[in-house]
């Protein structure tokens, strides 16, 4: 069992329908001046987007995008997700494709390991048959 902040960090990474939903009267939204680089046009214009989804107190900020439109929709996906991770923990569909792609990248790992350890191998092989 991971502690919830380790559940929130899986979210932002599926893309799926059988999530809990959100009904607007449950968020509260503000636009703010986002932050780093892009100058002038970060500097001036309150393009990013913070949602915080009320009943939890899981908030999110997104400035992803220059449009507040796109910056909107991006952080009400990623909240669904938070929010659906948050109330079913384990059992969300997040949390699985997230264990499912580091057991992937583990597998992945191991393999180049061994075939790192092969060629090694081969190398030292042919330095025997020289002499």
């Amino acid at each position: 069992s991971l502690p919830r902040a380790a559940l929130l960090q899986a979210a932002g990474k599926k893309n799926s329908s059988n999530l809990l939903g959100l009904t607007e009267a449950e968020l509260q939204e503000q636009f703010v001046r986002g932050d780093g680089p892009g100058g002038q046009a970060t500097n001036k214009t309150n393009n990013c987007v913070v949602l915080k989804h009320i009943p939890s107190g899981i908030v999110v900020k997104c400035h992803q995008t220059r449009s507040v439109e796109q910056n909107r929709k991006i952080a009400r996906e990623i909240l669904q997700e938070k929010v659906d991770l948050f109330y079913k923990g384990e059992d969300s569909d997040v949390f699985k494709e997230k264990k499912a792609s580091e057991k992937k990248k583990q597998e992945k790992k191991r393999r180049a390991k061994e075939n790192l350890e092969r060629k090694k191998h081969f190398k030292e092989m042919q330095q025997l048959d020289k002499k």
